[in-house]
């Protein structure tokens, strides 16, 4: 049996998402913005929460189409206020859409929301080659930046800690720990330049 994070567990959900998406450095704009999104709608919860309702988010927040949930109004505030498959917080529904229009206006300020994002690790994904979970932050200079930029462009949700699981997440940071399976292949990823 594979060695993994010990983080994931055994639920099928969370392994899958460990084995085959967190940490795989990725550059697609509606990925981009719907891990944003849920990020910000896991802090204060476990993100097996808000995995388990990922499926119902794509479908209610129009699958991450930003051009779409930029035009919501305060009709569909309510509408996702009353969904019970989604975390109803109004702070997190409203930051969602804020996070749209952010994002558009990031398409318009550096021609895609991934060029915005991924220059706080200078375009490249970093290793953090921790020897245990322990040894993971939960914040790092690079996500206080990113922190701090996404703000002052509008984004809400976003302090340092959930821009740091959003840099873990999409991987802009190989994250998992050097005994795990996934530690040596994303690094094979990164060595190959698939990134």
């Amino acid at each position: 049996m594979s060695q993994r994070c010990a983080w994931c567990g055994t639920d099928p959900l969370y392994v899958a998402y460990h084995d085959a998406e967190w940490g795989v450095p990725n550059h697609d704009d509606r990925h981009l913005f719907e891990m944003l999104v849920l990020e910000g709608a896991q802090a204060g919860l476990s993100w097996i929460t808000i995995l388990k309702k990922r499926a119902h988010y794509r479908r209610v927040f129009d699958d991450f189409d930003a051009e779409r949930v930029a035009r919501y109004t305060e009709e569909d505030v309510a509408r996702l206020l009353a969904d019970p498959g989604i975390v109803r917080n109004r702070l997190k529904v409203e930051a969602a859409i804020a996070n749209a229009r952010a994002t558009l206006a990031a398409r318009e300020r550096f021609g895609s929301l991934d060029a915005l994002l991924w220059r706080f690790v200078d375009g490249a994904p970093q290793d953090g080659a921790r020897e245990t979970i322990a040894d993971v932050p939960a914040e790092t200079a690079e996500s206080k930046a990113m922190s701090r930029e996404l703000k002052r462009m509008g984004f809400r949700f976003v302090g340092p800690t959930v821009c740091y699981a959003f840099m873990q997440a999409v991987g802009m940071v190989n994250d998992h720990v050097v005994d795990c399976f996934r530690h040596g292949e994303i690094r094979a990823l990164h060595a190959a330049g698939e990134w």
